[in-house]
């Protein structure tokens, strides 16, 4: 089997990714047969960190990775995820302005990504149509989900914040298997703010707190605070 069989192949196995680049023009088609390739990365990789030049345009096909961005005081937050189909808001600006990543991106799981080199990036923009469109509705997005973020943070309340987050990642397991740190880069808080939240809502019957996992006792309870925000 050639390596263009098996990078189309792989594309194949993600249909978001597939059914966005299905139809590309035969000349982009092969530019991208040419010079593409599917990486495996396993989970806890660093993908880049800020400073770093962007060299790779990543589109992820299996797994996800999170990008997130790490004050001066330490406290992190998580700007988005990146899942199958979708490439990174943040990569695609560093490769278009020919600038420095400003966030670190690391795979949260084992990760298969389409990895497509700068100039070759540039190159596929400018001659596709489809691409170019794939590009920028993965733009639009992951735009949209960072000003999504910075509207929570800005005017929602940390306590309905963690509630609706909470609620959201128990789901039928109803735990969450995190730690407090993990938790606050969630909700864009810090660690010493989530845990005595979190001691809070252990006091009012809302959680049960063990190490490494928050128990929701009272699932019913923390809808309506996060229902609230």
């Amino acid at each position: 089997m050639s390596m263009t069989e098996n990078l189309f192949e792989k594309i194949a196995q993600c249909p978001p990714a597939a059914e966005a680049l299905a139809g590309m023009e035969p000349d982009a088609r092969r530019r991208l047969e040419e010079t593409a390739r599917v990486v495996h990365m396993p989970a806890g990789a660093t993908l880049f960190r800020p400073g770093d030049l962007c060299e790779n345009y990543l589109v992820v096909l299996k797994g996800a990775a999170r990008i997130t961005l790490t004050s001066e005081t330490g406290r992190e937050i998580l700007l988005y995820r990146v899942e199958p189909g979708q490439s990174c808001v943040l990569t695609t600006a560093a490769l278009m302005s020919e600038s420095d990543y400003d966030a670190e991106g690391a795979t949260e799981t084992e990760v298969e990504a389409l990895v497509i080199p700068s100039a070759a990036f540039a190159e596929l923009l400018a001659a596709s149509t489809v691409f170019r469109k794939f590009v920028f509705s993965s733009f639009a997005i992951r735009l949209q989900d960072l000003i999504g973020l910075v509207g929570e943070v800005a005017f929602s309340r940390l306590d309905r914040r963690l509630a609706a987050f909470l609620v959201k990642r128990g789901g039928d397991a109803g735990e969450v298997v995190m730690t407090h740190q993990e938790i606050a880069a969630e909700v864009g808080s810090t660690r010493e703010a989530v845990s005595r939240l979190l001691k809070s809502f252990e006091r009012e019957g809302l959680v049960r707190l063990r190490r490494g996992v928050v128990e929701l006792a009272d699932p019913q309870r923390l809808s309506r605070m996060a229902e609230m925000a």
